[in-house]
């Protein structure tokens, strides 16, 4: 699933779009995760766009009349193409600007396509968005913030930094780097968390994320960048991530994969001591 360094380097790559005006958009396939709007292509035409942001890991185009939501889903992304060039399978949606189409392809169609008109009030009051934490790079997060909300939780520490409504942007290939680099267990509970382990996975947190930025994000599977650029961080600068068996690069111990709450959880056991 496509996190926020790679929804962040999506943003950077559309941002050429601002400015222009929106000739056409062409809904292929209207059955993403939620039933996109037949409304949507006429309430867009013609509208030029204002901005392009992030929350989280959804996008946000800024049109005149509103704001267009787009999440990526478990194996989306946005593409630029020529607007002479044929459209591949799996691309669910286009805008089309004088000199260029963007494309969304979805294979998996867990992605939706939403849209928040200018009478239904601020963006943050979209069901999508108002419940979301914080951001990671905001300056209100802080060792004591987090640590005021994690003494009234009981949860795992690799759970509650991938909470949305905790932290944003954060998914599995990141907890575990994070994770690895502050030297916390991920199975640990929150509110066993010291004020000062709670300084070390904030510093950890800004930076593996502006690292994976830097690199283009992650390219597993289906990600590319808007250019169709894989993003190098798994393979320049993982440290546990699908590394299983790997000595590690700290301590030469063998890194070890536990199944955690359904999904892959990497680490090593002697950089990151806890009884589990």
């Amino acid at each position: 699933m496509p996190e926020l360094p790679e929804v962040e380097n999506t943003i950077r790559g559309i941002k050429s779009i601002i400015g222009k005006r929106l000739n056409k958009l062409i809904i292929n396939n209207y059955n993403m995760r939620w039933k996109i709007s037949t409304k949507l292509p006429n309430i867009l035409q013609n509208q030029i766009v204002l901005n392009c942001q992030r929350r989280g890991k959804i996008i946000l185009i800024y049109f005149q009349n509103g704001i267009q939501l787009i999440h990526l889903g478990m194996s989306g992304m946005l593409y630029r193409s020529d607007i002479s060039s044929n459209k591949k399978k799996h691309d669910h949606v286009e805008w089309l600007f004088d000199n260029e189409i963007i494309r969304l392809n979805d294979p998996r169609r867990f992605g939706y396509v939403l849209w928040h008109s200018n009478d239904s009030g601020s963006i943050e009051l979209h069901p999508r968005i108002k419940n979301l934490g914080i951001e990671p790079f905001s300056n209100k997060l802080n060792a004591e913030y987090l640590y005021k909300i994690f003494q009234k939780k009981n949860t795992e520490i690799k759970q509650a930094i991938m909470n949305s409504n905790i932290i944003v942007g954060i998914g599995n290939i990141y907890a575990s780097e994070i994770l690895f680099n502050a030297q916390i267990n991920p199975f640990k509970l929150v509110k066993e968390l010291s004020l000062k382990e709670c300084s070390r996975l904030i510093f950890n947190i800004k930076k593996i994320l502006n690292i994976a930025i830097n690199s283009g994000g992650s390219s597993i599977k289906n990600y590319k960048n808007m250019e169709g650029v894989n993003g190098s961080f798994i393979y320049k600068y993982a440290m546990v991530y699908n590394l299983e068996g790997k000595n590690c690069k700290i301590c030469n111990s063998l890194i070890i994969k536990k199944t955690q709450k359904q999904r892959s959880t990497y680490l090593c056991p002697s950089c990151q001591k806890f009884n589990i």
